[in-house]
């Protein structure tokens, strides 16, 4: 019988792979036939001094020439890439804590659930077409921004609470980060969608029977969880922030991307931008790793 139960298993797992790869399969020939030859392409651009020519470029060999005009000629792009994995980590934090926040006030019964549901996960589905366009013409968003400025009439109660912090004294760098972010709360909310359908997914496959053991044991709401819920949903907070990084590295307003963009196409330097690139990809690849290793130390994982 118990071998009769293990081949049953078997058979369910191989079947639950097979279908997992299918899913993947149009992403993994896309990147095989469109991705793998012009990244090999960029990667050996990074090490040659590229030549344009008409209707041509010629590819002459540098060695690590690009690659110390990145990092030891440019004035901008050592600072970038540290202006940029520190905004990286306090923005992916924020995204985290807010997606998860509000996953767990979604989760509640409630009505009009399934509207505000909706309401926070349209900026995803519509993000390829007007908010898209919206969130690149940045003079929209601050025309925008200004309106809502003056129908306050100058009054804002974040800036004077602000001030009041600061003329404390007391923890004043932590305190211009979180207004920092509570300005930008628009583009944390915007960046979350995902994260938050994610979220709200793990919360789901919690059975209620925990949460009544809990309760019978006489755990509070709080305790609760960070007893149940948190350790619960914990492999999700792996997955999100892998998103998440991988997202905020792309972004548009992102100034070591614009660097790139600039010097591919401004200074037509495809060696340095390439050189570049890949210096800003490897980087982001180690502190993910780093990051993941980290937080998979303290992921539960059940049956």
């Amino acid at each position: 019988m118990k071998k009769k139960l293990n081949g049953k298993v078997s058979g369910l797992e191989k079947k639950r792979a097979v279908t997992g790869v299918m899913f993947c399969m149009p992403f993994i020939l896309g990147f095989l036939f469109f991705m793998v030859k012009p990244m090999a392409q960029s990667f050996y651009m990074s090490f040659c001094d590229v030549q344009v020519g008409p209707g041509q470029f010629d590819l002459v060999w540098a060695g690590f020439a690009n690659l110390d005009k990145a990092f030891k000629v440019d004035p901008d792009f050592s600072r970038f890439l540290l202006e940029g994995f520190a905004k990286m980590i306090v923005y992916s934090l924020a995204i985290m804590v807010f997606s998860f926040f509000v996953s767990l006030v979604l989760n509640q019964e409630f009505h009009g659930r399934a509207l505000v549901r909706a309401i926070f996960f349209l900026p995803v589905i519509l993000s390829s077409g007007v908010i898209l366009g919206l969130e690149s013409n940045n003079s929209v968003i601050a025309a925008i921004q200004a309106d809502i400025s003056d129908s306050l009439s100058g009054v804002s109660i974040t800036t004077v609470l602000e001030e009041v912090l600061k003329t404390a004294g007391v923890g004043v760098r932590a305190y211009e980060e979180v207004f920092v972010l509570i300005d930008n709360i628009y583009d944390i909310a915007l960046a979350s969608g995902i994260q938050i359908i994610v979220f709200l997914s793990g919360l789901q496959t919690i059975p209620k029977s925990m949460y009544e053991a809990a309760s019978i044991e006489g755990c509070t709401s709080w305790e609760s969880l960070w007893k149940v819920t948190f350790p619960m949903v914990s492999s999700i907070f792996l997955v999100n922030w892998v998103y998440t990084i991988v997202d905020f590295s792309m972004r548009t307003d992102n100034d070591v991307m614009s660097k790139i963009d600039d010097i591919m196409v401004l200074q037509l330097n495809y060696g340095l931008s390439s050189a570049m690139a890949w210096s800003y990809f490897v980087l982001t690849m180690v502190f993910l790793a780093i990051s993941s290793f980290i937080i998979s130390r303290r992921v539960y994982y059940y049956e």
